[in-house]
């Protein structure tokens, strides 16, 4: 482990959500929570306002909807939400050469390898000066952890949490472990926390005393070994530039069971298309096809089939899923369908899939609209399904704004803009044609002369750890 805290982890904070209050004034120092709006959605994100009432990530959003009835509910803008964390990964990126991202709003940073800081004193200054810029940039804000390893910036992010920075110095690395749940260290989840608890093991001082003989024979010996260096504050993992991708996959999960066989093998088709364009979007191909079925009592299934030689060629990868859907019993209704392509490489061998003679290896149908965390539109859609909650859309008269809400022939639009005061709400029938759907306005309007991505420094408050 190095001797200073120049390892650094950023965590935007509640980053869908505080991306959706930037660009709707109406919204700021609210409760909002973002997510799959049907029945069976859950809570990607949730503002720090909604987590006052007990919503947060990965729960039910019928639940969410009862701890917070008078939240804002929105569908994710995954565009918007990606050119923002481009934004931000531009930063990070101006900082060092060594950047691991971890997901679209959390990275780590090797400072050291950048030049960016050598010490306590440098780390600290490079830190609140990433904060200010990134609010400048986007308008956002980010927590930042500082330490000489990996673990224990990631444990300074969670403790600066919300819009703060923590280091955390060397040689208080035990003291500051020691009386933590062992739930703080990376790998620790639910099943490992709950057979720990049983042992006796509650903090991370109990599993260093335990020893490792003993966290080896309760936990096995890749895991054991791992955790006891943890306990020690032991961490050698460098920052990655690059994390190769393992698989590519998409799924969708449907508010109501499909049943009907022919339906699922065409979402099947439609999920094995949006799969390859990611994978050409990468430059990937892969040689094995997943297909992942969720049945109506929420049983799950994975099916496999692993090809002569990697591809990307969509009629290749349908007809693959369509194989091991065959091998599936759908009876009693399908509640979430998965496609997926693992086996990556940068290359691909379309001479040995005879199996897809005749037909184009660019047979995709034309992009789709971002919307991944909504089911795909049925024929029968309703008409919400067309004005998602929260999305973009502009009038020919009153200019940009939001759906608000929408329902029984009618949609709500609040005109408002990121830089605007909070907007007036209008109501129109939902075939208005003077009312189409936009793309999202900047979440910080670029002054005249300034260049894309210009931060700003200072005004920012550091904590030390």
């Amino acid at each position: 482990m190095r001797s200073a805290p120049t390892i650094l982890h950023l965590d935007m904070d509640a980053f869908f959500a505080s991306v959706e209050q930037a660009s709707k004034p109406s919204l700021r120092g609210k409760a909002v929570v973002v997510g799959g709006l049907g029945p069976r959605g859950v809570v990607a994100t949730a503002s720090y306002e909604a987590r006052v009432f007990g919503v947060h990530s990965a729960m039910p959003m019928a639940q969410a909807r009862r701890r917070a009835p008078n939240a804002a509910y929105l569908v994710p803008r995954f565009a918007l939400y990606r050119s923002v964390s481009e934004q931000v990964m531009g930063l990070l990126k101006a900082l060092s050469p060594l950047v691991e991202p971890l997901s679209l709003d959390e990275a780590f940073v090797d400072l050291e390898a950048g030049g960016a800081a050598w010490d306590e004193r440098s780390a600290r200054l490079a830190g609140a000066k990433l904060r200010a810029d990134i609010r400048a940039v986007t308008g956002l804000t980010g927590s930042v952890g500082l330490a000489a390893s990996k673990m224990l910036a990631k444990i300074a992010s969670e403790q600066a949490k919300p819009d703060g920075l923590v280091l955390i110095e060397p040689g208080t690395e035990r003291a500051l472990l020691g009386p933590l749940p062992v739930r703080t260290l990376p790998g620790v989840g639910p099943a490992t926390g709950d057979h720990l608890r049983r042992a006796g093991i509650h903090t991370v001082d109990e599993l260093a005393e335990a020893g490792e003989d003993e966290l080896v024979r309760l936990l096995g010996k890749a895991h054991g070994h791992a955790l006891f260096a943890m306990a020690l504050a032991r961490d050698e993992r460098p920052v990655v530039a690059e994390r190769e991708a393992k698989s590519v996959s998409v799924e969708d999960t449907y508010d109501v069971d499909i049943h009907d066989r022919v339906r699922v093998g065409t979402e099947v088709r439609r999920l094995a298309d949006r799969c390859v364009r990611r994978l050409r979007e990468a430059g990937l191909s892969g040689r094995t096809i997943v297909l992942k079925v969720r049945r109506y009592d929420f049983s799950t299934l994975t099916r496999s089939e692993t090809l002569r030689g990697p591809t990307d060629d969509p009629a290749v990868v349908r007809e693959a899923a369509a194989r091991l859907l065959d091998s599936v019993d759908t009876t009693g209704g399908v509640r979430l369908l998965g496609v997926g392509v693992s086996g990556l490489a940068d290359y691909t061998q379309e001479d040995l899939f005879a199996q897809a003679a005749g037909v184009p290896a660019d047979d995709l149908p034309h992009e789709e609209t971002e919307a991944e965390a909504a089911p795909a539109p049925e024929p029968e859609t309703p008409a919400e399904r067309r004005w998602p909650a929260g999305h973009d859309v502009r009038h020919a008269v009153h200019g940009p704004g939001w759906v608000q809400g929408s329902g029984l022939g009618r949609v709500t639009v609040r005109f408002e803009t990121p830089d605007s005061e909070p907007g007036r709400v209008k109501t129109f029938r939902v075939d208005d044609p003077a009312l189409q759907p936009a793309q999202p306005l900047p979440l910080v309007p670029r002054r005249p002369g300034e260049a894309e991505g210009a931060g700003a420094g200072g005004g920012v408050r550091a904590e030390g750890g």
